[in-house]
C-alpha cells in the first residue's frame, strides 16, 4: 500500500485518479487504491490536494536515516557473530530496540564488521541508547566506512547528549564536504533532541556564514527554518537568498511561502502575482505558484494560474480538482463545457475526466454516459468502478452491485481492479447501512484474493469504526504474517493499540518496528509520540509530536500536540495548536474528539 511521503514532488508523476480523489471522487475505492476511511491509521493519511508541494519541490531531500531491515551476513569464518546477528534481527523484528542495539554491537565486535557497526549505531540512536551508540560509532570509525555518514551520526549523538559544541564541530565537517549540507539538513530535521535545539544550530550556521553559496542549499535551509516555525530566521535566510540570487523564480517562491507561514497572506499574494505575470515562467514553476495559492486557500487563483499556457490532460485534471475543492460549480461547469467540445474522439483519459467532473456536478446521467463511453486502456477499469458508484448515486443499487459483481467475475480484468470492486462494494454496503452486506463483500473478496493486504486493511478500518478492536487487530496481524515488514500495518496496529486499548508496551514495540524502517516518517513519529503520551512520558511525547509536526503540517498531529500541552497545563499554547488543526481540517476526527473530551467549545479565532 502507498505510504505517505517519498522522494519526488507530489505534483509530478501523479496519476489522474490520485489528483482527483480528494476533491472530485467520493470517499469510495477507485482504481488501484482503497481509500482509508479513518484518519487514525497513520501511514495511510495521504496528501490530499497539493499540501506542501511548493516547499517539497524547493527542498532537496536529505539522505534517508533508515537502514536495511535484513542484516548482511558478517564476514566471520568462525561464526562467532552469527548468533548475535540473529538475536539482533529477531529483537528488531519484535520492536525491542534496546535488545537489538545490544546484539548488533556484540555481532559487530565479534565479526569486526563495519556494516554491523553502522547498523548498531543507527539502532542505538533510534533506541536513544547514547552509551551504546557511542561504543558502536567508535567501532564503526575504527573499522572504516563512509566518513560523512559517520560525522552525521556523531553529530546526532552529540545532540542527543546535549553537547552542542561537539555537534557544531561535526556539522562544520559536514558543511565542508561536497554536498555535505544535505546531511546537515537530515541531522537537524530528525537527529536533534528537539526542534528548539535544531533551530539554535541552524541559526548558528547562518551566523557563521557556513551555508555554501549554492541556491539549493539556501532553499533547503530556508525551508527547514519554516518547518521549525522560526519565522524571523526564515525571513533572514530569504532576504539573504534574494540578495545572493536576484531574479531567481524559486527564491520568489520561497519568499511567498515564508510570508504565508508568517501570517502575511496579502504580501505572499503580491509576490505570487509578480511571478505569475512572467509569461516565460517555466510550466513546472507555474505549477508551484498554483500550489502556493492552494496553500493560501485561494483555489480560484490556483486554477487560473494553471489555465495559463498550453493545456494537457494533467493540467485540466488539476484545474478540475481545484475548482471542485473551491466548490465553484459555475467555473467547473465552464471547464466541463470546454472539455466536452473536444471529446468527440474516443480519448479514454478525457472521457474519464469528464465523467468525474459530471459526477461531482451531480450530473449523474451524463457521468454514466461518459464512463460507459471509455473505450479501453488503463482508464477502462476506474471507469467501470465509477460507473457502479454513479448507479448507486442514482438510487439504482441493484444495478450498481451487479456491475461490481460482473467486474469481480471478469477474468480479463486486472487483479487490482477486481480486488477494488470488492472493496467498493463493501463501501457501498456501508453507505446503505448494511453491515452484513459489507462483511459479505470483504469475505468474498478474501476468498478470491486470500489474505490480500488491501482488503484486510479496509476491513480492519471497518472493524475499528464499529469499535471491534479485537477483529481489527486480527486483520492487521494477518497482514503482518504475510509481510512482517509492512510499516503501514505495524504503525496502524501500534497506533490502534495505543489509542484504543491499554496495551501500551505492545503498541510501542510495534511502532518501534515501523520507526526502525522509516525513522523520518512524520506519521510514524506522531504515533511514537502518542504512545509515549499514553505511557505517561509526557515531556518526551511532546518532543516527538512537535518533531512530527515540523516534518508535516497535519491536523491530527497538531491536535495531538495541543492535547499534550493541555495535559502539561500550557493551555494557551495548546489552543494555538487546536486552532492550527482546525485551519487544516475543521472536520478532523481527532480534533473533534479532544475538544469534546476537554469540553472546549471556544478555542479562539
Amino acid at each position: 500500500m502507498s505510504l505517505r511521503g517519498g522522494g519526488e514532488c507530489p505534483v509530478q508523476g501523479l496519476a489522474l485518479s490520485w489528483l482527483l480523489k480528494a476533491a472530485i471522487l467520493p470517499a469510495a475505492a477507485h482504481a488501484g487504491t482503497a481509500l482509508p476511511t479513518s484518519p487514525r491509521f497513520r501511514t495511510h493519511r495521504f496528501i490530499h490536494g497539493w499540501a506542501g508541494i511548493a516547499l517539497a519541490a524547493l527542498l532537496v531531500a536529505a539522505p534517508a536515516w533508515g537502514f536495511a531491515r535484513k542484516a548482511k551476513a558478517p564476514q566471520d569464518p568462525t561464526g562467532a557473530s552469527l548468533e548475535a546477528t540473529l538475536a539482533g534481527e529477531f529483537a528488531l523484528q519484535a520492536g525491542k530496540l534496546d535488545e537489538a542495539a545490544k546484539a548488533y554491537l556484540e555481532a559487530a565486535k565479534a565479526a569486526n564488521d563495519a556494516t554491523l557497526a553502522e547498523r548498531a549505531t543507527r539502532i542505538s540512536l533510534l533506541a536513544k541508547d547514547n552509551r551504546r551508540a557511542e561504543q558502536a560509532l567508535a567501532l564503526w570509525r575504527r573499522l572504516g566506512g563512509d566518513p560523512i555518514a559517520q560525522s552525521a551520526a556523531q553529530a546526532s549523538l552529540a545532540l542527543r547528549r546535549g553537547d552542542e559544541a561537539q555537534a557544531r564541530r561535526e556539522l562544520a565537517v559536514l558543511m565542508a564536504a561536497d554536498d555535505g549540507w544535505q546531511q546537515v539538513v537530515g541531522v537537524l530535521s530528525v537527529g536533534a533532541r528537539d526542534p528548539e535545539q535544531s533551530a539554535r544550530l541552524l541559526k548558528g550556521l547562518v551566523d557563521d556564514g557556513a551555508i555554501p553559496p549554492k541556491l539549493q542549499a539556501w532553499l533547503a535551509f530556508g525551508g527547514l527554518a519554516q518547518k521549525l516555525d522560526q519565522d524571523e530566521l526564515a525571513e533572514r535566510i530569504v532576504d539573504e537568498v534574494v540578495r545572493r540570487f536576484p531574479g531567481e523564480p524559486r527564491v520568489a517562491l520561497l519568499r511567498a511561502s515564508q510570508l504565508r507561514e508568517a501570517g502575511k497572506p496579502d504580501e505572499a499574494r503580491k509576490v505570487l502575482a509578480e511571478l505569475n505575470a512572467n509569461p516565460a515562467l517555466a510550466p513546472e514553476l507555474r505549477m508551484l505558484v498554483a500550489s502556493e495559492y492552494d496553500e493560501l486557500g485561494d483555489f480560484p487563483a490556483a486554477a487560473a494560474t494553471l489555465a495559463q499556457g498550453p493545456q494537457d490532460e494533467h493540467t485540466y485534471a488539476l484545474r478540475a480538482s481545484l475548482l471542485a475543492r473551491s466548490e465553484d460549480k459555475t467555473a467547473l461547469g465552464a471547464l466541463y463545457e470546454e472539455l466536452r467540445r473536444d471529446a468527440g474522439k474516443p480519448d479514454p483519459q478525457r472521457r474519464l475526466l469528464l465523467g468525474q467532473i459530471a459526477e461531482f456536478l451531480k450530473r449523474f446521467d451524463e457521468a454514466l454516459e461518459w464512463y460507459r463511453g471509455v473505450p479501453g486502456g488503463d482508464q477502462k477499469w476506474p471507469a467501470r468502478l465509477r460507473t457502479a458508484n454513479v448507479l448507486h448515486e442514482l438510487k439504482r443499487a441493484p444495478e450498481a452491485y451487479k456491475s461490481l459483481h460482473d467486474l469481480q467475475a471478469d477474468a480479463g480484468a486486472p487483479e487490482e481492479a477486481r480486488r477494488d470492486a470488492y472493496i467498493l462494494e463493501a463501501e457501498l454496503q456501508n453507505r446503505d447501512k448494511s453491515p452484513d452486506g459489507e462483511l459479505d463483500a470483504y469475505a468474498r473478496g478474501l476468498a478470491a484474493f486470500p489474505d490480500d493486504p488491501e482488503i484486510l486493511y479496509a476491513r480492519a478500518l471497518g472493524w475499528e469504526r464499529r469499535d471491534n478492536i479485537a477483529r481489527a487487530e486480527a486483520d492487521f496481524r494477518k497482514i503482518l504474517v504475510a509481510d512482517p515488514d509492512s510499516t503501514a500495518a505495524l504503525n496502524a496496529l501500534g497506533y490502534t493499540l495505543a489509542d484504543r486499548t491499554t496495551r501500551y508496551q505492545e503498541a510501542l514495540e510495534l511502532i518501534d518496528r515501523a520507526r526502525a524502517a522509516e525513522p523520518d516518517n512524520a506519521a510514524i513519529i506522531d504515533s511514537y509520540g502518542w504512545v509515549l503520551y499514553r505511557l505517561g512520558r509526557t515531556e518526551e511525547a511532546l518532543v516527538e509530536l512537535r518533531r512530527a509536526l515540523s516534518l508535516q503540517k497535519d491536523p491530527e498531529i497538531a491536535a495531538h500536540v495541543g492535547e499534550v500541552l493541555w495535559e502539561l497545563g500550557r493551555k494557551d499554547e495548546a489552543r494555538k495548536y487546536f486552532r492550527q488543526a482546525r485551519e487544516l481540517d475543521p472536520e478532523n476526527r481527532s480534533l473533534k474528539r479532544v475538544l469534546d473530551k476537554l469540553g472546549l467549545d471556544d478555542i479562539g479565532p
